[in-house]
């Protein structure tokens, strides 16, 4: 016989362990809600706060009692259809923080929203970093003003930390008085350094100065109150007062294992320095401690070029005017005994004044050559395109060769007066050049500018190029000099120079400069 089979057992929905198994997925949920490390909510039809989890409240920095009933900072119009988007809004923390919240947000269908957010200010601000210390670097690299540099490494710490005010100051000696050579937060303060002096002298308690001298930052919180309420530092009341601020960090720039100055950063209230903010701090100081030492360099590679400009002329001077001067001294003193015979010869004597004439004129000729090149370079009364167009002119009166100048009408390269010397002082060693040694009956000078926004000088010669001496060899020195000296300033701006012949004849030397335009 079949042996009888148990019917099914059949489970009530509303039954006793459905119920259970209800509770325990709630209980899990809830669970799993307060155990989040993001904040999770619930709003309304009006996207007020419904409910909130325990990370919610510490997000918002908020209790849940304060938070139940107002209005989220969080949009509500989503697109139903789609999968919800991650989004950002600013939040006004209880203690005056600004903090960016990344959200999504979702409709429960009959019941409002349901948001999930965390707090990604840190996150932020460490992008705004990289950013600031990429544009300070890029800043180092391409401008030629050493105080234009640090204005804008202050400016992005400003504008990328929760700081008021920044100061640069270089020092060589703490006992000396100090440079400011950046400054954002304060608006006009030219006297600083004076007001600062004279609270020294009043014995004012100047905290940065121990940064100079052990190297290592300084952090001091609530200085605002202690300064304005010292007498001693009376002088510069008016100026600290401007910016909000409370805290204060000093750190030094080292470079080379050599402290160049401080940067001074001046917190907004409640926000305290943490290890993040200083670590920003210490790469805008290392930075600004490499413009420092660059811009010293380039100061000493300037002395240099300036010793090695002298030198070349001094030669100049002794190879051309002094022997032209000797020989009409020795043809004068020729003439002179000639004179002195009896029986002199006129044709003999007419030769020898014809030689000292030439002679004369010849030397004349070089030395107004040289006292132009001495002449100083006044670019602040002329353009640096003027400037070379004189010289054009000039150089085309005394030699007879055509020099064309060409330019686009609104070029003019904007790195200050030492870059465009530089791009003078370029031009003027190829044309002279071009005068030594091409045997050219023309030249021309192009300012253009390259693919991206740095300026292209050419100038090209008709001439023979210079002469060669057997194995490739440049004729001389003093030639050799004059190119390595263009090619380092050239490459004193970042750019780059070079030099050879043309497919067409003749000689073309060219120099880029990045960024001067």
């Amino acid at each position: 016989m079949p042996q009888a089979v148990d019917p099914p057992i059949l489970t009530d929905p509303k039954g006793p362990t459905a119920e259970l198994t209800l509770q325990t997925a709630e209980l899990t949920l809830q669970t799993l809600v307060e155990v989040s490390a993001d904040g999770l909510a619930l709003l309304d039809m009006d996207g007020r706060f419904v409910m909130v989890n325990e990370a919610a409240t510490q997000v918002l920095g908020l209790p849940a009692v304060d938070l139940i009933g107002r209005t989220a900072p969080f949009v509500t119009a989503v697109d139903r259809n789609r999968s919800p988007a991650r989004r950002t809004v600013a939040w006004p923390a209880p203690d005056g923080r600004r903090c960016d919240l990344e959200y999504r947000i979702s409709p429960v269908p009959g019941a409002g929203y349901a948001v999930w957010f965390s707090d990604v200010t840190e996150v932020r601000r460490q992008q705004e970093r990289l950013a600031a210390i990429t544009r300070a670097a890029s800043s180092v690299a391409d401008s030629g003003s050493l105080r234009a540099t640090l204005d804008a490494v202050a400016h992005e710490i400003v504008v990328t930390a929760n700081i008021a005010a920044v100061q640069i100051l270089a020092v060589d000696d703490p006992a000396d008085d100090l440079r400011v050579l950046g400054m954002a937060g304060f608006g006009d303060a030219p006297d600083f350094i004076e007001r600062l002096s004279a609270c020294r002298r009043r014995g004012a308690l100047v905290l940065f100065l121990e940064a100079i001298k052990t190297g290592r930052p300084i952090v001091v919180g609530h200085r605002k109150a202690a300064i304005m309420a010292d007498p001693r530092w009376a002088p510069l009341h008016e100026i600290m007062d401007r910016p909000g601020w409370d805290g204060f960090v000093s750190l030094p720039m080292i470079v080379r294992e050599r402290t160049v100055g401080v940067i001074n950063t001046y917190y907004v209230p409640g926000e305290d320095p943490c290890s993040n903010s200083l670590a920003f701090l210490e790469a805008m100081a290392d930075h600004a401690a490499v413009a420092i030492d660059t811009a010293s360099l380039l100061s000493q590679t300037r002395s240099q070029a300036q010793e090695q400009e002298r030198r070349r002329l001094a030669r100049e001077l002794h190879d051309s005017a002094v022997q032209q001067l000797f020989s009409m001294r020795m043809q004068a003193r020729a003439l002179r005994a000639e004179l002195d015979r009896s029986g002199t010869d006129p044709a003999a004597v007419y030769g020898a004044a014809e030689e000292i004439a030439q002679l004369s004129e010849s030397a004349l000729a070089d030395l107004r050559r040289l006292v132009f090149e001495l002449r100083p370079l006044d670019l602040g009364e002329q353009s640096l395109i003027d400037a070379v167009r004189a010289h054009a002119a000039s150089l085309e009166t005394r030699t007879g060769i055509a020099v064309r100048v060409q330019a686009l009408s609104d070029l003019e390269p904007n790195g200050g007066i030492d870059l465009q010397e530089d791009v003078y002082r370029i031009v003027q060693e190829a044309l002279h050049n071009v005068v030594k040694h091409a045997r050219a009956t023309s030249v021309d000078i192009r300012f253009t500018t390259d693919d991206g926004d740095g300026l292209l000088i050419e100038i090209s010669d008709d001439g023979s190029g210079p002469v060669v001496a057997p194995g490739g060899a440049a004729a001389t020195r003093q030639d050799r000099l004059g190119l390595v000296s263009m090619r380092e300033r050239a490459e004193r701006w970042g750019g780059r120079l070079i030099a050879g012949p043309r497919q067409a004849g003749g000689w073309t030397v060219k120099a880029t400069l990045p960024s001067a335009t």
